[in-house]
């Protein structure tokens, strides 16, 4: 497993740009707009290649709650499905099962919700993930 980045929703992408690159001396790696979501992703690291916090600015005013404003943890996996099962044998919840062979959500305790990445392409879609529905947030 190699950690990719951890994600925290922002209010004010300026600001936030101002804080964590000029103030806290993070590098931009790279910026998307995402209309379909209608969201700007934004990667930042201490240098190329070194594992990313990731700024997600949400087009639409929200107000962040609860923690909301902390999104998840990401890791790489081999085998997205071989690991998914081995986490709900040890009696984790899938909370967004990897039906497309390639994401999936679990929750840590302390509700920390985790994303598992397959690590480059895609798995072929099989049963039993391809149909199996979300549970509760992720």
């Amino acid at each position: 497993m190699k950690f990719l980045h951890t994600m925290v929703r922002v209010k004010d992408l300026d600001e936030s740009l101002d804080f964590y690159v000029n103030k806290l001396g993070l590098k931009l790696i790279r910026k998307d707009d995402y209309p379909q979501w209608k969201c700007t992703l934004v990667y930042l690291a201490t240098e190329e290649g070194e594992p990313e916090v990731e700024l997600t600015y949400n087009w639409e005013p929200e107000d962040y709650t609860g923690g909301r404003n902390f999104g998840h943890l990401a890791f790489a996996v081999k085998d997205i499905y071989a690991t998914c099962k081995r986490l709900m044998e040890g009696g984790v919840t899938i909370s967004r099962p990897p039906r497309d062979g390639k994401m999936a959500f679990v929750r840590s305790p302390d509700q920390i919700s985790i994303e598992l990445l397959q690590e480059g392409d895609a798995l072929e879609v099989k049963e039993p993930w391809s149909s199996m529905e979300n549970h509760g947030d992720w």
